[in-house]
This record gives structure tokens, sequence and C-alpha cells, in this order.
């Protein structure tokens, strides 16, 4: 019987050996065998036979989500970070070079544009609202193309498919990290990518109360994460993969809220003046919401403001001012949060060019009465001249 996402999200996992909704947390380094024979059977058959490769809590992990992603396998990692590592030291080696978009998380950036030049690889990154940038920069030692969709900040959102097709036709591998829609709006490896990348902290969760990755994988890529997953110690905790699967069970329900909030938050911003663009798919004209639409099936809850103001200080005046929006890092939780976004956060960009009096500032909109939270943003308005 075909089920929706929605009944598969609460349906899945129940254990009846435990007799318990969610799966048991457990947790182990040693597992246990009858005889040498049934050890080396175990390993044979890619059975679990070290607590490193996880245990029955983060094996329940890996298929709910093998299924909801339409994986060939999903890898779990300790953070999301660590899956963006895994994915990309599983497949590039010493004289390789990777074409990176340009709005990329700033971590990612920093691992790609920094520290990957130590092992003799090279990164370009491309301009994410030109197709032909990356088509042109595709050469003979190229060997992957690393996609955030959207960018970081920025919000651009590329044509995934012509992607896919300059790299089936260059014999490329792809990665996608895929956060900020996760496979309850969009399924890339559908689309024809080889790895899909979450940070399980964020909308999986929905508590901020813990971290985790996922590598969503297809059967071409499978041996070479396999392989790097096994040397590199790459591993969730059982206590971690159990909030996770609890956080699954409502993230349907949460990302429509999230969906919902936003898209009154967005109502109100465009109207202001003070705003000189909402990096949102919210115009039907542009450019951001014909990509998006194209793809995805809802929006989430990260959007950023684009703002105008001579005067930086007053800018964070507005920041500082919120009431309801905390001011952390991360997001993807049930509360709103607000950052001010510098060089830090944004990375030393090749294609997008700020200028002096521009500022960016990231919201995540929360599952907050939408009401209060557009009566705490215009009172702090007033702080931008």
């Amino acid at each position: 019987m075909t089920i929706s996402k929605k009944t598969y999200l609460k349906n899945a996992l129940k254990d009846y050996y435990s007799h318990s909704i969610n799966p048991p947390i457990v947790r182990a380094s040693t597992i246990l065998f009858k005889s040498h024979q049934e050890i080396r059977k175990a390993q044979k058959q890619k059975q679990i036979s070290y607590g490193r490769e996880g245990t029955i809590t983060t094996l329940k992990l890996q298929n709910l989500l093998k299924n909801l992603e339409k994986a060939y396998h999903v890898f779990l990692t300790a953070t999301g970070f660590g899956a963006i590592n895994l994915a990309i030291f599983s497949l590039v080696r010493p004289g390789d070079e990777i074409l990176v978009s340009d709005s990329v998380y700033s971590p990612t950036r920093l691992l790609t544009g920094d520290f990957i030049k130590e092992f003799q690889i090279k990164t370009i990154f491309y301009d994410p609202n030109n197709i032909k940038d990356l088509e042109k920069k595709v050469s003979k030692k190229t060997k992957l193309i690393f996609v955030e969709n959207p960018g970081s900040n920025t919000f651009e959102f590329q044509d995934l498919k012509k992607i896919i097709s300059i790299s089936k036709k260059k014999k490329l591998f792809t990665i996608i990290d895929n956060t900020w829609g996760t496979p309850y709006f969009i399924q890339p490896l559908n689309i024809g990518f080889d790895m899909s990348v979450v940070a399980a902290t964020k909308y999986y969760s929905g508590h901020s109360d813990v971290m985790g990755g996922t590598l969503a994988v297809n059967k071409r890529v499978f041996k070479y994460v396999e392989k790097y997953n096994k040397v590199s110690g790459h591993r969730l905790s059982p206590d971690d993969a159990y909030l996770i699967i609890r956080g699954l069970r409502t993230l349907d329900v949460r990302l429509e809220r999230h969906q919902e909030n936003t898209k009154k938050i967005v109502s109100f911003l465009s109207k202001q003046k003070k705003i000189k663009e909402v990096l949102y798919p919210y115009k039907k004209s542009s450019k951001r919401y014909k990509m998006w639409k194209k793809y995805y099936s809802g929006a989430s809850g990260l959007l950023g403001l684009l703002i105008k103001s001579k005067n930086k200080k007053n800018v964070i005046k507005f920041v500082n001012s919120l009431k309801l929006f905390g001011m952390g890092y991360s997001w993807g939780g049930f509360e709103s949060l607000v950052l001010y976004q510098d060089i830090r956060e944004l990375g030393k960009r090749e294609f997008y060019n700020f200028k002096k009096d521009e500022h960016v500032v990231r919201l995540h909109i929360g599952l907050e009465d939408p009401k209060d939270l557009i009566n705490d943003l215009k009172k702090s308005l007033r702080f931008i001249k």
C-alpha cells in the first residue's frame, strides 16, 4: 500500500518486540556473538559487528531516512558538517578539482577553499546565478560539483536539473546540501544527485537539543563512502539517534507551520521601505521563486533580509532590540532566531558584491504566533535609519 510522507513518518519504526512506539535506545561498544562463525557471517552480510558501526537504534534511523530520501543507503555522522566532510573526502584525491557554489555555508567554504589545498585538491567557486559559469569551469581534472540549495544567507536557488545534466555529460559526481528543504520538500537523489547532505541538527531534530548529520547516497557512490566511513570513525550516538527519530515524527507538521508563519512574516517585511530585499522565494516574478517552485513542494522558515543603512550600528540595534528572536547559531528548532551576518558568516564571496551600506540579517521563523513576531519586528525596525 502506498502511503504519504505524513503517514510514513508517524507509522514507521513501530517496535513490537519491545512493544514501544519508538525504538529503544541501545548503547553498545561491543556487539556480542555466539561463535566466530557468526561474527564472520555478520561481517560478510555487512551487519553491525562493532559499536562504531552503530546499534539497533542508529540502524532504525538509517532505515527511516533511507525510505524518506529514496536512497540506496544513509550514513549518519555526529554533525551536519561531518556529513559534508564524509561526502567530499570519500571521492576526492590529490590532483582533483571540485566545483563549489559560491554561496555555500561558511565552514564548507573554509574546508573547500582553504583546508583542502593541503591535500593538493583545487576548489573553484562558481556563480550560483549563472549555469554557464559552472559549465565553463569544468575541466579534465574536475571530480565533483558541490551544490548548496538555497545558498547560505543570500538564498540563491539553482536550476538543479541543468547541473545534473552537466555532471552526467562530463561524468562528474554531485553533492547537494539539502538542509533547508529536507527530503520532505525535495528528494535530490530522485533528480539525479549522487549524495544529499542534511544537518539533522536542524529540522530533523526540531528542538535545538541535538547534533547530527545524514548523508543519503545512491548505489553509484555507496562503495566509496562506505570505505571512507569505516576508516574515518564517523558515528552518531544512539541517544542522539533516538532524539532525531522522535523529532522526525513531527517533521511534516513543524515544516508546514514554519512555512505558514514565514509567509506571513515575509508579507509584512516585503512592504517595509527599510528592507531593500527579502531573500526568500516569495515574488512570483523573480528567478528565486521560479527555481524554488520548479523543484520544491514547500519552503522552510529560514530567510535573509538585505537592509540598506549607512550605519552598521543601527542595524545591530535592530537585531539586539528583538525580544522574541533568540540570538545564536544554528536554526531549525521551534524557536525564532536572528543573526547579523558579517564576513564571518558570509564568507569571502566571489560573485556577490555587497555595497558598503548593505547589510544581511538572517531570520529563522519559529512556531510562535506570527502576530507576536510581526509586532516584535515592527517595534525594532524603527532603529534602522
